[in-house]
């Protein structure tokens, strides 16, 4: 699997990353979704970057250009309820491509607590079979989350590239991807920073908090 981490880079992303974390801008929600949205635009456009591509005719009112365009079947996922305006950033710049959602959970199938599975409340996601799947998700913390729903995703079919987006993650989640997807050159995880550690709780510190509370508000 290729990681790429673009807090290693001079990049407008970490100006938005920096207002994400910051208490005293956070707490502007359609600020923090906003924030969200335009890294998913900075992201995307880097990944564009990656896709395939093949010169096509077009035709102008005064003649015939030729325009480099991706050839790439692109299908955005995102798990509700943080991932959506992160989402939306992708759908922005990708704005052809076509969308799945799910509402998955993780429960153990053993007194043990070892055997982990994915529940699916919900999933709404058109056939993947040879395309190229961008999985966004703010956060990272474990990684179990987001390779839980990759798999949920495979139950419609296997892409043929697929590309992990994250806003924060923390090292022990790259780290569980990278060993999960150990020898896969076809999956790449982007991340705008990664952050060392994780609390008591699984949330990435220093990271940013809630960011589905952040975007949307508390929850019960």
């Amino acid at each position: 699997m290729n990681i790429i981490n673009f807090a290693e880079s001079n990049t407008i992303i970490n100006t938005y990353v920096a207002e994400l974390r910051d208490v005293a801008v956070q707490t502007d929600r359609q600020r923090f979704r906003n924030n969200l949205q335009r890294i998913g635009h900075a992201m995307a456009y880097e990944i564009s970057k990656t896709l395939d591509y093949s010169a096509k005719q077009v035709t102008t009112p005064l003649g015939t250009a030729t325009a480099s365009t991706p050839d790439d079947s692109l299908v955005i996922g995102t798990v509700f309820r943080a991932g959506l305006p992160l989402h939306t950033g992708f759908l922005d710049v990708f704005d052809k491509a076509d969308n799945a959602f799910v509402s998955a959970f993780r429960y153990y199938r053993d007194k043990e607590c070892r055997e982990v599975d994915v529940r699916i409340e919900y999933i709404a996601t058109p056939a993947l079979d040879q395309r190229t799947l961008l999985l966004v998700d703010p956060m990272l913390a474990t990684g179990e989350s987001m390779e839980l729903a990759y798999r949920a995703f495979l139950t419609k079919g296997t892409p043929r590239r697929v590309h992990f987006a994250s806003v924060i993650a923390s090292q022990q989640g790259v780290n569980h991807l990278a060993r999960t997807f150990a020898g896969r050159d076809d999956i790449t995880l982007w991340c705008a920073a990664i952050d060392a550690e994780l609390n008591a709780r699984s949330y990435i510190v220093p990271g940013l908090g809630d960011a589905g509370d952040l975007a949307f508000g508390g929850k019960l």
